[in-house]
Order: C-alpha cells, then sequence, then structure tokens
C-alpha cells in the first residue's frame, strides 16, 4: 500500500487485481472495501509487508499490545512456525482487511505467501472481511463485526 496522502490509502497494483478502497468501518475504525463486484473463488489480494522471526514478532506484538490505548493496529500474519509478516511495515493494503465471523475472504498460503480469495461474490461497496482465526490460547479479544453468526471473540472457539 502506498500513501498518496495520510488520508488516502491506495493500493499496490501487483498486490490486487481488483479496485479496493479504504473508508470508515463499522467493524474497527478503518477497513477495506470493494470499489467493484468480486466474483467468488477469485485471488483478491496478497498479504505483504516485512518478513521477521517468531522472536521479533513477539516483541513488536508486546509493544503494540502494551500501548494499545493509543489506537494502534498490530499487522502480524503467521505464515509458518518461523516466518510471520507484519504488514505494518510495507504492507499491500491487506492489514487494513477487518476480522468477521462470516468472513467475505479465505486465506489460502502458497509457497510462503499469503493470499485472500472471495469465498462468495462480494458486492460493490461491500467491506472485505477475513477470519482471523486467533487462537483460543491467546488473549481473548471482543468481536464487532455485527454478523449473525458473531461468536464475540476474533479468537477460535
Amino acid at each position: 500500500m502506498t500513501l498518496a496522502s495520510p488520508k488516502h490509502p491506495t493500493f499496490d497494483p501487483r498486490f490486487t487485481l481488483w479496485s479496493l478502497r479504504v473508508g470508515r468501518s463499522a467493524i474497527d475504525r478503518l477497513g477495506v472495501f470493494a470499489a467493484e463486484d468480486i466474483p467468488a473463488g477469485r485471488k483478491v489480494i496478497e498479504y505483504t509487508g516485512e518478513r521477521i522471526d517468531q522472536r521479533e514478532a513477539v516483541k513488536r506484538f508486546n509493544r503494540v499490545w502494551q500501548s494499545r490505548r493509543r489506537n494502534k493496529r498490530f499487522c502480524l500474519f503467521h505464515v509458518n512456525n518461523r516466518t510471520v509478516i507484519d504488514g505494518a511495515v510495507g504492507g499491500s493494503g491487506a492489514e487494513l482487511i477487518n476480522h468477521g465471523c462470516d468472513p467475505n475472504l479465505r486465506t489460502r498460503r502458497i509457497r510462503g505467501r499469503i493470499f485472500y480469495f472471495s469465498r462468495r461474490p462480494i458486492r460493490e461497496g461491500e467491506e472485505l472481511t477475513v477470519d482471523y482465526r486467533f487462537s483460543k490460547k491467546a488473549v481473548r479479544v471482543p468481536c464487532h463485526c455485527g454478523s449473525p453468526l458473531c461468536r464475540g471473540t476474533i479468537n477460535r472457539k
């Protein structure tokens, strides 16, 4: 994602073939919205950022978690047992996609890369969501997705 200005992020076309926009979200501050209809089963965006090891990921998570009162977000995606992608550093914009308990995107790991694919047709103007599937052993994080299927937490049950 590149910043055209602080209020108007844009998406790098190398990471998505679809027109997307960032806007205010009812789920959590900012979200990503489809700027055109997206058919089911299509690659929507690649999750990119700085690749770091688990030790560095824990340090960054702790730093952000401790300063959470200042509205900071953490954008860490575990690729495997060794590698984490920090979308806050050089991210494609996928790091702004919010959690949903009944998401319209699914995650696929392909050769060490992370992609979001559409689970169903997505209408223009619809917010993109993905199930974060935080571990049930992790700190419980409340969910605000508003779905009738909401489980109340972004953690797995």
